[in-house]
């Protein structure tokens, strides 16, 4: 069968992904979901979505924050 029950597969998926979208987009979108998983458990919770602070970026550099 061709789909993807091998670990082969999944390695090349990996890499096709990274190629495609590059470590910092992947490390934005994944801090983006975290982000929006704590805000939707905190509207579960009844308290409002921006209470939090977000987290400074590390790579940001000299950029002004809004």
């Amino acid at each position: 069968m061709l789909g993807l029950n091998s670990f082969s597969h999944w390695i090349v998926l990996l890499v096709l992904v990274l190629l495609v979208f590059g470590t910092g987009k992947l490390r934005h979108a994944g801090r983006d979901l975290g982000s929006a998983i704590a805000d939707f458990r905190k509207g579960l919770r009844g308290g409002p979505p921006g209470d939090t602070l977000p987290a400074a970026r590390s790579d940001a550099g000299d950029e002004p924050r809004p």
